[in-house]
């Protein structure tokens, strides 16, 4: 198995949400493409206070090219890596709040049982 890099290691790891939304990665990988994209599969379980968990496969498309770098740098500058975790969980947060009345969110995920 080849070793993550930091981004990956940082992007692994759960969170809670503010409002208090469970994101426990399972686990996440990272497709690179030559063009200098990439596209994030997360397994993940999102809790909630007063539901019971629920088990997703996520696919986000990451096309901002200016963070290529932060994702396959050994050693990313300190500063981007935040940044990068930043938007990747704000755009999960965003799947996870819209993916009941938007199309396009609700194609991003397929619910596991």
């Amino acid at each position: 198995m080849e070793e993550q890099t930091p981004a990956e290691r940082a992007l692994s790891r759960s969170y809670v949400t503010a409002d208090g939304v469970r994101f426990d990665i399972d686990g996440m990988t990272v497709e690179h493409r030559a063009d200098r994209t990439a596209t994030l599969t997360y397994r993940l379980t999102v809790g909630r206070p007063g539901h019971p968990d629920e088990r997703w496969v996520v696919t986000l498309a990451w096309d901002d090219k200016s963070f290529a770098d932060v994702l396959t740098s050994p050693a990313p500058q300190p500063d981007r890596l935040p940044q990068l975790v930043h938007l990747v969980r704000a755009h999960l947060e965003e799947w996870w709040d819209t993916k009941g009345h938007n199309r396009q969110s609700a194609r991003m995920g397929r619910r596991l049982t």
